[in-house]
This record gives structure tokens, sequence and C-alpha cells, in this order.
């Protein structure tokens, strides 16, 4: 697809025939294969797939951070560029700064983006997520919870045009997964950025998800993109949740190999 084409489509994001693959000592190493799914202006879409298809790898070339072998990812209708185009990472570690206090990791993001930071800013997205009260906190001191608010604040401040989220709940408990799944909703609910998240939690998929897509295991191409056609806010326990669940997984379930 051409980038006028995406564009003129209304496309915020086109993954187009994308191919990745990495060249060892031991060989070639096929991550990607001919991947393509599109995702506009402010949806949400999770992507699930057996454990090691590439889906970090495929996260890592969305903002620009890996070169594909062959194929194109376009944001609005250009190739994706850190340094012109705003993007809101999380990967499963906080990567928090130990001898910065909270607000002063939230406005890091902000310090790396354009060389300086806003306080009225940081306190702004603290506040939207919950941390009013821990400003002059240090990382060892607030619970693994606290500093997953923190990592989703210093994202936002930097007013970024897709937040980008690679397993960001995957170490937590049970309970606080479900308070930050819950909030990260609410947060995208009132700003409408376009939200990729990567997950190995079906279940999570379905609760946050607009759109599912499932990835075959490696080297990774789209087995189905799922519209999870259930209003917000969802629960786990209905019959059409379960049925969503339970179709996925049965999907992930075809692409791991018999014992």
């Amino acid at each position: 697809m051409w980038a006028h084409e995406a564009w003129a489509m209304g496309l915020m994001f086109v993954v187009d025939s994308l191919n990745k693959s990495f060249h060892t000592e031991s060989g070639t190493i096929d991550v990607i294969d001919n991947l393509s799914f599109s995702v506009e202006e402010g949806q949400f879409l999770c992507i699930v797939g057996p454990s090691g298809c590439g889906k970090t790898t495929l996260l890592k070339i969305m903002c620009g951070l890996e070169t594909p072998t062959s194929g194109n990812v376009l944001i609005n209708g250009v190739l994706p560029n850190p340094q012109k185009q705003k993007f809101g990472v999380i990967f499963q570690e906080e990567s928090l700064l130990p001898w910065r206090t909270v607000i002063q990791n939230v406005e890091f993001g902000q310090e790396i983006c354009s060389g300086r930071c806003s306080l009225d800013i940081a306190r702004k997205y603290m506040s939207l997520v919950g941390l009013v009260g821990f400003e002059n906190y240090y990382p060892h001191q607030i619970s693994g919870g606290m500093k997953k608010r923190v990592a989703i604040a210093r994202a936002l401040a930097v007013d970024p045009d897709i937040i980008m989220m690679d397993e960001p709940f995957a170490d937590l408990d049970a309970q606080t997964r479900w308070i930050l799944q819950k909030e990260l909703l609410s947060v995208w609910s009132q700003l409408k950025k376009t939200v990729i998240f990567i997950t190995h939690n079906v279940e999570e998929a379905v609760f946050l998800g607009q759109f599912v897509a499932v990835l075959t295991k490696r080297p990774a191409t789209l087995k189905s993109l799922i519209k999870i056609d259930l209003p917000y806010p969802r629960s786990r326990l209905t019959p059409p949740f379960i049925s969503y669940r339970e179709k996925i997984i049965g999907m992930l379930q075809q692409e791991i190999p018999s014992i």
C-alpha cells in the first residue's frame, strides 16, 4: 500500500506485507512472515500470539526501533521515525530511574523528547493515573502497581500519537492487574489515543481491546483479526465474553505443537 493510499483511507497504522529475519552464526531466523493489518486512529488493538512468535520484534518495528527486512509500516502515511513522531512506549520492565523521584521520572519522557519538561503536565498525568501524593517518593518506596502507573504517566506526558505497551502488567498480581486494566481503559476513554497492547493473557486482550490480532507461531503472520463486539465496561463472566476468550484460546492452541 502506498503512503497516500493509507492516508486517504484514514488509517493511522498500516502494517503491509511485513517480513523480519535475523542473521546469526547458526543461520537465518525468520521471525515475521508477510504480516499485514491496519489500525484506525483512536482504536485499541490487542496482539496475542504464542510465546516467542515475534510480538516484541513487531512492536519495535512499529515504533521505528527495528528495521524490517521487507515490507512497510506506515503511520499516517509515512514510515515510523521516533525523532519525528511521538510514541509512548511501555515495556514489561518500567525502567524507572532509581535516583529520581516519581514526578521526576514522569518528567523524564518530556526531557528526552523535547529537552525540557513541564511540572504542570507531569502533575496532570500523575493525577490521571492516581499518583497524587506520591510525587516525592522514589521507585524503591512504591509498589509494583504504582511503578506501572509512573511508566504510564511518563508515556502520556509526551502527548504521544500512539501508546504501545508490551505486556506491561505481566508481572503483577491478579488484583493489581485488574485494577490497572480498568484504569487504562478509563485513561483511553478520556484521551482517545491509539493503543497497541501486546499480551499473553487472552482474557486481558478480550477485556481491553476493540480488536484482537491473533498471530501464528514463528515466523508470525496474522491468523485472525477479531472484532470484540462488546460494550465497555465489560464483564468477564458473561457468555459472549467467555465465547470470545475461548475462540481465541482455541486459535492459539492450534499453534502449539502437540507433545
